[in-house]
């Protein structure tokens, strides 16, 4: 060691002890002005108050449009009259939500959306956790071109696609075998299936059996990105016991990737379950009656100046942002059951090889 470099000073416990006891021996006065009057204490105050204020702030940004909705769906068209009733409703009551369950059907729109959104969310959620798995742990020729290609999904705006996808299930020929029969027997009357306003939701389905369904690509990615972080020796392990690709799939891997699956099957619900661009493009008004649809304003809650006065437009918003709370309570009680597995998952997506 150099001369001029001198060896950090460590000090021992019994030296803590004995600065610790005759400072308690001090009196309380001397004790006081040693801990508060100084200029580290004053920093922390200091930062505290920084870190506070500023928790705050961000907590009033998020927070007061999400209490605003709540409030106002609590309001009778008398508080949106009075200019003295800001957040607060002079006269609460009920009878928005009470229309809106009765009048827009709610129960149904709320049976038909489960069912779509729990059988397209537990496709998906198998479906690209498979394909995720086969990216990530075989080498095929084209392996990066297909990866290629599901970031490419990602990417393209689903507008874009909005008529194709409209004419495919209009006039639904898998693989050209309608129109090759067609064309091999002669017969010229369309024998194509029309799945538009299908009872069983069949484009839908069918978008989410074959990984092409809304958010897949993001859903295959994370899968990948998972898998990659699995160690190689599981599956290695199980081969030499004798198990085969699918057996080591279904028995090692697919129960270590049971928080990302709950991940993937959540976001799959919710994303379902708010769709509107979907559900508007493959269905019609005399189609399966979903969520989106119960946003409308009832009838008995329509005013004859609803339109013409500043106050009825405000309630006419209020009660739109109304049938929004009620499509979303559903998905809190998802998310609270569901936000252990979430959270973990969301930790294990950034995990690689």
């Amino acid at each position: 060691m150099n001369k001029t470099e001198q060896a950090p000073t460590v000090v021992k416990r019994e030296s803590k002890n004995r600065i610790r006891v005759d400072f308690e021996r001090t009196s309380l006065l001397k004790r006081l002005q040693v801990k508060y009057i100084s200029m580290f204490f004053l920093q922390r105050v200091i930062w505290v108050l920084f870190r506070l204020v500023l928790l705050i702030g961000i907590s009033y940004v998020v927070i007061f449009p999400f209490f605003a909705k709540v409030s106002g769906s609590f309001m009778s068209p008398e508080d949106f009259i009075d200019s003295t009733v800001r957040m607060i409703p002079r006269a609460p009551t009920i009878n928005t939500y009470n229309a809106i369950y009765v009048e827009n059907d709610y129960v149904q729109a709320l049976i038909n959306t489960s069912i779509l959104s729990l059988v397209a969310a537990v496709i998906q959620m198998f479906v690209c956790t498979f394909i995720g798995y086969g990216l990530s742990k075989f080498k095929f020729r084209g392996n990066s071109l297909v990866f290629i290609v599901v970031l490419f999904t990602l990417l393209i705006p689903h507008q874009t696609l909005q008529f194709s996808l409209f004419m495919k299930f209009r006039y639904f020929d898998f693989l050209g075998i309608v129109e090759f029969i067609n064309k091999a027997m002669g017969a010229t009357k369309d024998l194509t299936f029309n799945f538009i306003n299908s009872e069983w939701y069949a484009p839908l389905i069918f978008l989410s059996v074959t990984g092409l369904a809304f958010k897949n690509g993001l859903y295959i990615l994370v899968m990948r990105q998972f898998f990659k972080g699995v160690p190689d020796e599981l599956e290695e392990a199980a081969y030499v016991d004798g198990a085969g690709v699918f057996r080591t799939y279904f028995t090692i891997i697919l129960p270590n990737a049971i928080p990302m699956m709950v991940t993937i099957f959540l976001f799959a619900f919710t994303w379902q379950w708010t769709d509107e661009f979907y559900v508007q493009l493959f269905t019609t008004e005399t189609g399966p009656y979903l969520m989106p649809r119960i946003v409308k304003i009832p009838r008995s809650l329509i005013t004859n100046n609803a339109a013409a006065t500043a106050a009825g437009t405000m309630y006419t918003a209020a009660i739109r942002s109304t049938c929004g709370l009620m499509i979303i309570a559903p998905l809190i009680v998802v998310y609270l059951i569901g936000q252990r597995f979430l959270i973990q998952g969301i930790e294990r997506t950034g995990v690689v090889g």
